[in-house]
């Protein structure tokens, strides 16, 4: 992850939000029923699920992130699963430990970015006209900035607190989002129950809310599992550029850039909090495929 981070943010996270069709749909029964058979969704829900009680109840384990526990750099073993940092901390309690900022600030930030940029995108596609025209251009000038340029004018407008980076995670993401859902929006627009909803006379907010949302609404979910992937590698990545959390804080980009320098003598510190962001992205745009290919 050492290598892969700035290029990644180079190459515009923003747009690391997987397109799908620009068609709406919904899982229907069957089509959760397929689900529960598939077993990379069931794999990835499981890995899901165990980083979510980790960064939820890591204390109840009686880990130990903060404090000296070993000798400095041991390798994994039946005292330290996964070895010991430089400071002698154990990584299996980091790597834990490590899954709440990962697991407050990724999940909130894509939820964020999914409202905000699903909403906009709701109204650009169903008014169309100059509104339509001022969103999206205001979304391509928004996705024309280069990403890491982007981030660090977020991060030093808004601070590296929680909130802020939520907040941050929200406005990256929400723009191609935004897109996205009005794509999806526009195929909508020529069906007939849209026309009939409008000759009845329906309010656009009543038009927005009970018929083009409940259609596009499986493009809503499927984007906002592939912005938490996308979210968590990017808090990651801001964490090991400093401009994430701070030491002595358990969070797996900052414990990647604290120990890259021992990446040859002592892998461990390395490779397991960069397994673990990678489990999740993954994971979670597993689960986003599957989801497209039962969504109708």
């Amino acid at each position: 992850m050492t290598a892969v981070v700035p290029g990644a943010l180079d190459t515009d996270a923003r747009t690391a939000v997987e397109p799908v069709q620009a068609v709406a749909g919904r899982v229907t029964r069957r089509g959760w029923r397929a689900l529960l058979r598939r077993p990379t969704f069931l794999v990835s829900v499981a890995i899901l699920l165990w980083w979510l009680v980790l960064a939820v109840g890591w204390h109840a384990f009686g880990l130990q992130p903060f404090a000296r526990t070993g000798g400095l750099l041991q390798a994994p073993s039946a005292a330290h699963w996964f070895g010991t940092d430089s400071l002698g901390r154990d990584v299996f309690a980091r790597v834990a430990a490590g899954a709440r900022p990962a697991l407050v600030i990724g999940p909130f930030g894509a939820a964020l970015a999914t409202v905000l940029g699903g909403t906009l995108g709701l109204v650009a596609g169903y008014h169309r006209g100059w509104v339509d025209t001022a969103l999206m251009r205001f979304f391509d000038v928004l996705l024309a900035l280069p990403s890491l340029i982007f981030l660090v004018v977020l991060v030093g407008a808004f601070g590296v607190s929680t909130p802020a980076l939520v907040l941050i995670v929200g406005v990256l993401f929400a723009p191609g989002i935004a897109r996205i859902v009005r794509a999806a929006v526009l195929v909508e627009m020529g069906k007939s129950y849209v026309q009939a909803a409008r000759l009845q006379g329906e309010s656009s907010l009543r038009a927005m809310l009970t018929e083009l949302l409940p259609n596009v609404l499986g493009v809503f979910v499927i984007q906002a599992v592939l912005s938490l992937g996308a979210a968590i590698f990017i808090t990651a990545s801001l964490s090991f550029l400093g401009l994430g959390s701070q030491p002595p804080a358990a969070d797996w980009g900052l414990d990647i850039n604290a120990n890259r320098a021992y990446l040859q003598a002592a892998w461990w510190t390395v490779v397991f909090p960069g397994v673990a962001v990678a489990s999740i992205v993954v994971s979670a745009n597993l689960i986003a495929d599957n989801l497209k290919e039962v969504t109708e």
